[in-house]
């Protein structure tokens, strides 16, 4: 695997690529890899020729500085597993390669009305700045082919959306969650847990799988079946953030009548914001 530091190198030795015609599938990720970025890694070899990741903790998504600055930074091992798991390039450029400034673009790229949701509303700006590193990204790399989680469902419709709006010719895909043995989604928050706060995470993925089958099941409203959900995961000790049942296709509130859904979990466990989703199909 070849590493890179600015976009200069990346696309010199991606042109040689495309002029053998080779696909090229990007995995964009912001380090401290686990095996659910590998599940993306994986997925991007079924996908193409050659895989591309990048790892660039983008400070435009972060309101909090601090959060920011705590989040963990572990190159070194990221890029030893990401060559053991078969990527052939990595772009890991630092901030004021990315921004001109070091920390935001003056243009800015806002998918109206999703991004302003539920983690929108709790973090304000946070998807104008997914939006905008993942379009200067794709206009780095020019990928074929994207990879992303459905951990991030809303991002991944944000994005979706985006690629739609701005007439891209990259297309994305979506790859199912990676959980732990205990049904505990694998994410880099996940190490701000105490071993007690480990032991209570996985009450979410049981949370959302008692959501899905009270929804399969018919026995109550959305409204009772979001209350309950709340009430179970606070006296299991998380915050309350949010929990809805939307539908899939836009992520609006959906009419009792609608038959694809998504229920989506976000909540707080001391230090970490955790996020989970289920998706269903009743027809």
């Amino acid at each position: 695997m070849k590493t890179f530091h600015t976009v200069a190198e990346l696309r010199a030795a991606l042109k040689v690529e495309r002029l053998q015609d080779k696909s090229i599938v990007f995995v964009p990720t912001m380090g401290n890899l686990h095996d659910g970025h590998m599940s993306l890694i994986r997925k991007a070899k079924e996908e193409g020729e050659v895989i591309v990741s990048s790892i660039f903790v983008n400070p435009m998504q972060f309101s909090d500085q601090s959060d920011l600055e705590r989040y963990p930074k572990t190159l070194e091992e990221d890029k030893r597993v990401l060559e053991a798991n078969g990527c052939h390039y990595l772009f890991a450029p630092d901030a004021l390669e990315m921004y001109p400034d070091g920390k935001r673009s003056q243009t800015q790229i806002e998918v109206v009305g999703i991004s302003d949701i539920l983690c929108g509303a709790s973090r304000p700006g946070h998807f104008v700045g997914v939006s905008t590193v993942v379009t200067k990204l794709f206009n780095m790399v020019q990928p074929d082919c994207a990879i992303f989680g459905n951990k991030d469902f809303q991002q991944l419709k944000v994005i979706e959306d985006m690629i739609r709006d701005l007439s891209s010719n990259v297309r994305v895909i979506g790859v199912d969650t990676a959980r732990n043995d205990d049904g505990l989604a694998m994410s880099s928050r996940n190490g701000y847990l105490t071993e007690e706060e480990r032991r209570i995470a996985p009450t979410m993925y049981q949370t959302l799988l008692w959501a899905k089958e009270a929804l399969i099941t018919n026995s109550a409203s959305h409204e009772d079946i979001r209350e309950q959900a709340q009430q179970k995961l606070e006296a299991a000790g998380f915050r309350r953030d949010y929990f809805e049942i939307r539908a899939q296709d836009n992520l609006q509130t959906p009419s009792e009548e609608e038959k694809r859904l998504v229920i989506l979990a976000a909540a707080y466990l001391g230090n970490a914001r955790l996020i989970d989703n289920l998706r269903l199909d009743l027809e």
